[in-house]
């Protein structure tokens, strides 16, 4: 009997090729297959998918409503085998290769099925620079292919180079094996030019997937959508997989690309976009609710492989939010300070002072260079690893400046050609060799150190070898690892600086101006692999650039942080938004890709937040009575402990769960003017605090008024045997509003109303530092019956005025504990702006756990 089902299930996976899981359950009916056996064929294709969606990587948060159909390769499949071999003959191990089947399963899972009548999916996958997202992408691809996705779009950049480095690597591991399955509408040296005929690519007659690989080059994309238009009635039934790589770049808000690219999507009647980057602070900033490219499918966040050198390794990070920072990471001491005062003799001070720029050879260049010369022929001395050895130069975009490099290198590298031998020389390279060795030991990365008096002998051939090669947009002198191994000093711009692989990268001298995260991420080509050479990476840069990289690293592990906390909550992309850190100087990302966004939370790590502003119509007021009476009935009930002091007018109910508070928070209606009090960005702040280091689960409740006196009238009673007498709060003189300003509600003494001992004389920084003590993980509330009318005192009548209230009002006060390992400055952060998206409601019941 289990033969018998073995056989039906394999039938069964056989007709999903052609067929969506609904259709091949009717085609076994047809076949008389019985309905037992039918629920067991559903039962375990169930299983299958389930186990698919709760891979434990790649993390990714997922519409609720999208069907997992693909269950992973089959025997029939052509192109992932094929790509397996070539892995296989490159050195792939067995661990690595399961990790980009692994992901690339569960991608391709997302997609719609092929035999879909019709669909539009969109989503995003975020990897880690120079961290194989082409190999991910492309095996992708080859599953899609097996399993009948016909049109192969990948929009490749914006430079020729990675345009034709991309159409290599796909030929290489789609095509090369399997000739006959596909067509080619570009080829490496030449871009999209449109045919006489395209539909017939697209025609049953044609049974070959088809490739096209462009860059994101307006007029290129115009024809393509133009020729893809005249083939319009065979489209129909072309499903079609569009990979766009480096997808922040020009694909979000820009006048010319994003068009362009939706001009593509829309002559695809059945298509799925999928962006791939590991800079994706544009992408996730677009509007939802406009028919742009926001991944309202699924987010996929790759996992870091094993051995990549990424921004954190480099440069360490600041804690987050619950970390101690003992524990973290602070980064191997790879990175060497170039001085403010060699900025401007290796780069021009402005650009008019590009043209006629004569660089100059600093002290520390130099240092750079050299080493790079006898860590090049460490290299040979350990003859393993990749067999190229790349320096990057990288201090302007003037492509005068780069050309204004090759003399002074030239000059330099023969100098040293002629004085290799001469005993000073050989006396300063051994001391700068040993000092390089002495901070970053070997042994951390499991290589056996190289002694200066090894790599000598090969310090002649190193020199003779190496190439100063100008890459830049009006260079025709290029890298080319494709004919032997390379040594190299590349100088260049923007054309190294995304997506290119320089090989063997070991060494880069990084003095560039940049103004935003996404651009500073994507410059950091010393990113990646370095198999037998990770201890001797070394980077020159200044200072500040070295914070900003070490800022970044902080941005990068928050935003992953994030997807993996909302993939827990079963959140999807139209219901979350990943927040991304901000910086003082940097830009997330180019202003016009930052138009939709919204702030998103602030850290009110050891922040004192009060109300500050106040509607006065009674409807407002008596809902707000009525949130803290609930609130303070709830404390009575729930408390650990309670405080009275109403001879104080002073009450604490403490050890309340939080679910009270934020329950509270989201009853309680802030004035649309109290911007630090958003209810939503402070329930949120809370929920992830509790949620990721189980802090702020406990609070302490106070009621702040003044001792209650003979006159019942003059009190505001919370619960049975729970008032104080209401506190007077004038409201500020200000013209043309409708609403009371009472500018201060909070003293610094009630900031410690919860603390043990005496508090009446501390500052503000004391109180802080007890209440860190105390109550490390413990938030307090704070709730203030204001009197309705509140006239003011005479010696502030000539700034304030009565309250005048239609009912009395409860001020609320909230102080948040230092979380340990967060920056003691304000941190925010901007999403995009998930306001404008109408959730279907089969959506919404998923989110709320309806079903």
């Amino acid at each position: 009997m289990n033969d018998e089902l073995d056989d039906i299930y394999e039938t069964f996976r056989t007709l999903l090729d052609g067929f969506t899981p609904v259709e091949a359950v009717k085609r076994l009916e047809t076949m008389r297959v019985p309905s037992h056996i039918i629920q067991q064929i559903r039962e375990r294709h169930e299983q299958q998918t389930i186990q698919i969606r709760e891979l434990e990587e790649p993390r990714s948060v997922v519409l609720g409503n999208r069907d997992t159909w693909y269950t992973g390769p089959s025997p029939r499949d052509k192109c992932w085998p094929a790509m397996v071999g070539l892995l296989q003959k490159s050195g792939w191990s067995e661990a690595s290769i399961a990790g980009v089947d692994g992901a690339s399963t569960r991608i391709v899972s997302l997609l719609s099925h092929p035999k879909e009548k019709k669909f539009s999916t969109k989503g995003l996958v975020v990897g880690y620079v120079q961290s194989g997202k082409t190999t991910n992408f492309t095996a992708v691809m080859a599953k899609a292919a097996d399993r009948g996705y016909k049109l192969f779009i990948v929009l490749a950049g914006i430079h020729n180079g990675l345009r034709r480095q991309t159409q290599a690597r796909l030929v290489e591991q789609l095509i090369g094996p399997n000739p006959t399955l596909w067509s080619q509408l570009t080829d490496l040296d030449h871009d999209f030019v449109p045919t006489a005929n395209a539909a017939s690519f697209f025609g049953k007659s044609n049974k070959t997937h088809v490739l096209c690989v462009v860059k994101k080059n307006a007029t290129v994309l115009r024809k393509f959508a133009k020729w893809l238009d005249s083939a319009s009635a065979y489209l129909q039934d072309c499903p079609a997989l569009v990979i766009d790589d480096e997808a922040d770049q020009a694909t979000v808000a820009t006048k010319t690309i994003n068009p362009r690219i939706r001009e593509i999507l829309d002559c695809l009647p059945k298509s799925a976009y999928v962006g791939y980057t590991a800079s994706p602070f544009a992408n996730l900033l677009i509007d939802p609710s406009n028919d742009d490219l926001y991944p309202r499918d699924f987010v996929v966040n790759l996992p870091k492989p094993e051995g990549h050198f990424g921004t954190e390794v480099l440069f360490g990070r600041y804690a987050l939010d619950g970390e101690d920072p003992e524990d973290v990471d602070d980064g191997y001491d790879m990175i060497r300070e170039v001085p403010a005062e060699d900025i401007d003799r290796v780069r021009p001070a402005s650009r008019a002072d590009a043209d006629g720029f004569v660089p100059e050879i600093t002290a520390t260049l130099q240092k750079a260079i050299r080493y790079f010369w006898m860590a090049t022929a460490a290299r040979r001395v350990r003859g393993t690893g990749n067999p190229h050895n790349t320096m990057l130069i990288h201090t302007s975009v003037r492509t005068a400046v780069h050309n204004s490099f090759r003399v002074p290198l030239e000059r330099l590298r023969d100098g040293l050609k002629a004085q290799v031998a001469d005993s000073k020389v050989v006396r300063e390279l051994r001391e700068l060799w040993d000092s390089e060795m002495s901070r970053v030991p070997s042994a951390e990365f499991g290589e056996v150190a190289v002694d200066f008096d090894e790599l000598l002998p090969h310090l002649p051939g190193v020199l003779d070898a190496c190439r100063i090669v100008m890459d830049n947009s009006s260079s025709e002198d290029r890298l080319d690892y494709e004919n032997g191994p390379v040594v190299a000093i590349a100088v260049g711009g923007n054309t190294l600086s995304r997506g290119l692989t320089l090989e063997g990268l070991s060494v880069s001298y990084f003095v560039r101006s940049v103004s935003a995260y996404d651009t500073l991420l994507q410059m950091g080509r010393w990113f990646g692999y370095r198999d037998g050479y990770a201890d001797l990476p070394r980077i020159w840069m200044t200072n500040e650039l070295s914070e900003w990289f070490r800022h970044l690293a902080t941005v990068e592990t928050e935003m992953r942080r994030d997807i993996d906390i909302y993939m827990t909550e079963d959140k999807d992309p139209l219901t979350f938004a990943v927040r991304l850190r901000t910086h003082p100087v940097l830009r997330v990302t180019q202003a016009a890709k930052m138009k939709d966004a919204v702030k998103a939370a602030s850290s009110y790590g050891g922040q004192r937040v009060q109300t500050r502003y106040f509607r006065t119509d009674a409807d407002w007021l008596l809902s707000n009575q009525a949130a803290a009476k609930r609130l303070v009935a709830r404390a009575v009930q729930h408390s650990a402990r309670r405080d009275e002091r109403p001879a104080e007018g002073r009450y604490v109910f403490r050890g309340v769960p939080y679910d009270v508070v934020v329950d509270f928070l989201q009853q309680y209606r802030f004035h649309e003017e109290s911007l630090e009090c958003n209810s939503k960005l402070l329930t949120q702040y809370i929920e992830k605090r509790v949620l990721t280091v189980g802090a702020l689960g406990r609070w302490n409740i106070a009621i702040v008024g003044n001792p209650v006196s003979d006159d019942p009238r003059e009190s505001f009673e919370f619960a049975p045997g729970v008032a104080v007498r209401r506190i007077i709060r004038a409201r500020l003189k200000v013209s043309d509003r409708d609403y009371a300003d009472i500018k201060t509600l909070m003293s610094r003494r009630d900031a410690a109303v919860d603390l043990s001992g005496q508090t009446s004389g501390m500052d503000e920084k004391k109180i802080k530092s007890e209440r860190q003590k105390q109550l490390p993980d413990t938030g307090l509330l704070v709730l203030y019956p204001i009197d309705k009318v509140s006239e003011p005192p005479p010696r502030v009548k000539q700034r304030r005025e009565r309250l005048d209230a239609e009912e009395h009002v409860i001020g609320v006060g909230i102080v948040f504990p230092q979380p340990r390992g967060e920056d003691s400055q304000v941190v925010e952060w901007i999403s995009a702006d998930l306001s404008g998206v109408e959730i279907e409601e089969e959506d919404l019941s998923l989110v709320e756990g309806e079903g």
